[in-house]
């Protein structure tokens, strides 16, 4: 009999409901143990970037930036 263990970051809200960070595909139904920890969720990736987009097109856009990197400008 073959035996897998697999880890899987989850969230679990106020209310109790479990989910996953990533998606998990079995044969059947398997037993899971679920470890509450106590610290804050990170983040997914496509938050962070939505949130980060902005402060760094501030930092992007000034005109010391585009000075900066005009050497790289095709026809330069």
């Amino acid at each position: 009999m073959r035996h897998m263990i697999k880890t899987v970051e989850a969230v679990i809200d106020d209310q109790g409901r479990v989910r996953l960070l990533e998606p998990v595909k079995l044969a059947r139904t398997q037993r899971a143990l679920v470890t509450i920890l106590e610290e804050e969720p990170v983040p997914d990736l496509q938050e962070i970037t939505r949130l980060s987009e902005s402060v760094l097109a501030e930092d992007w856009n000034r005109p010391e930036e585009e000075a900066a990197w005009s050497h790289l400008q095709k026809g330069q």
